[in-house]
């Protein structure tokens, strides 16, 4: 399956299971922020209770007690009354002031959902810089399996040429020989890339739950001028990256947190209504209906008071010193990766002349060989130059491209890569 980088980030995005864990913790955020908003309405209850009981009453004589003693009477009389009863009541409450419990609640409940989100955008970004790391990789794998390939068979010419040169009596055999160690070492070096390679492909192909494999479409590259400033990418790192929307949604919750404590020292109202519908069989403390309103108030509990709130305004300090210290951090870290772009691009032309060199002297010392101005070493150090420069420049290559792919990601533009692929004037074929 051939990918280019773009095809391959929506490919990631849509299967990578870490991607799929973070959205549905947005999704339960989502829910219980979605459950907050319908705080301030009543709560009705329905109840029915099935009841055996019994009831002693007790009525004073007054006046009548003399009279009442006279027939054998006591005084007070007492009443006895057992039976079974139910009772079905409805009960609403509704909050009228909560001292900000309320608001407290449902501003913690959404700064939890901008946390999940930031979670969520932080698990994308991760993923993306993988891909990045083992696409390009594969392709690393690629050419160097290809620049073994060819110091290979220009080794094994060479040995051609050396059997050649040796029945005719122009060399001598131990340079024949050092012809073949050279080709041998050039295999077994051709032997590991292919492993290398297949190892990169079981990479990508894992990571993009593909078991038949993954072809890249996007080659290695360098874009040979400058990046845009610094200062761009501090700025767009400072105003989107997602680690910072993480700790301000922390900041939110512990100034959520400040406030539900604080309301917690505050009194409640509430408005209350009950109904019986059986008031023939009933209690006889039961009423038929009520209305009223409530006022409550913790005098003191077991936890002290100033002291809980001065733990979530600690909380809250926390957060916002951890904003300060990862800001700091994202800029240094921005311009890490900047410098290092940088530095990988100047490295890369700069070994353009390396190895057009490397070229031009294979293209000499086998010329040379043959006229016999040149050993057999002179030819195999010349081939393995060549190889080795070619194999320089890939890795110049995809240094480039894994610096790039850290600046962007820690300026939260991981995202925007392939849009830098489409910049580019340097490939590795």
């Amino acid at each position: 399956m051939s990918l280019t980088l773009e095809r391959a980030q929506e490919e990631l995005l849509n299967r990578s299971d870490a991607v799929a864990a973070s959205e549905a913790n947005v999704r339960s955020k989502e829910a219980q922020e979605g459950a907050t908003r319908t705080l301030g309405r009543p709560d009705i209850d329905l109840e029915a209770q099935l009841l055996e009981y019994q009831k002693t009453l007790y009525l004073p004589l007054g006046s009548l007690a003399p009279v009442a003693q006279e027939f054998g009477i006591s005084d007070p009389l007492r009443f006895q009354l057992r039976r079974s009863s139910s009772r079905p009541i409805a009960t609403a409450t509704l909050p009228i002031y909560t001292g900000g419990q309320i608001s407290g609640t449902q501003a913690g409940a959404k700064a939890q959902v901008a946390q999940a989100r930031a979670d969520r955008d932080i698990a994308a970004n991760d993923q993306l810089l993988q891909l990045v790391r083992v696409y390009f990789g594969q392709q690393l794998a690629e050419r160097a399996l290809g620049v073994r390939r060819d110091v290979l068979d220009g080794l094994n010419r060479h040995v051609e040429d050396a059997v050649k040169l040796e029945q005719a009596r122009f060399i001598s055999r131990a340079q024949r020989l050092q012809a073949e160690v050279a080709r041998d070492d050039a295999r077994a070096e051709y032997e590991k890339a292919i492993a290398d390679l297949q190892t990169a492909n079981a990479a990508l192909a894992g990571l993009l739950r593909q078991p038949t494999g993954v072809r890249p479409v996007s080659p290695l590259f360098v874009i040979s001028r400058p990046l845009q400033p610094l200062d761009t990418f501090k700025a767009a790192a400072l105003s989107s990256h997602p680690q910072l929307a993480r700790l301000g949604s922390l900041e939110d919750q512990a100034k959520a947190g400040v406030t539900l404590q604080q309301a917690k020292q505050r009194p409640t109202v509430y408005g209350f209504a009950s109904y019986n519908f059986d008031p023939r069989n009933t209690l006889l403390t039961d009423p038929d209906w009520a209305v009223g309103i409530g006022v409550r108030y913790k005098l003191a509990g077991g936890l002290g008071r100033r002291q809980v709130v001065e733990a979530a305004r600690a909380t809250q300090e926390q957060a916002r010193a951890a904003i300060r210290e990862g800001r700091t951090q994202i800029e240094i870290g921005v311009t890490k990766a900047w410098n290092e772009v940088e530095a990988a691009r100047k490295r890369y032309l700069l070994l353009d002349t390396s190895l057009a060199a490397a070229a031009e002297n294979l293209r000499l010392q086998t010329l040379s060989y043959r006229e016999q101005q040149a050993t057999s070493l002179d030819v195999i150090d010349a081939q393995l130059g060549l190889g080795k420069a070619k194999i320089q420049r890939a890795q110049a290559a995809n240094q480039y491209v894994q610096a790039l792919a850290e600046l962007l990601n820690v300026s939260g533009q991981i995202d925007q890569m392939p849009a830098f692929v489409a910049q580019a004037d340097q490939v590795i074929p």
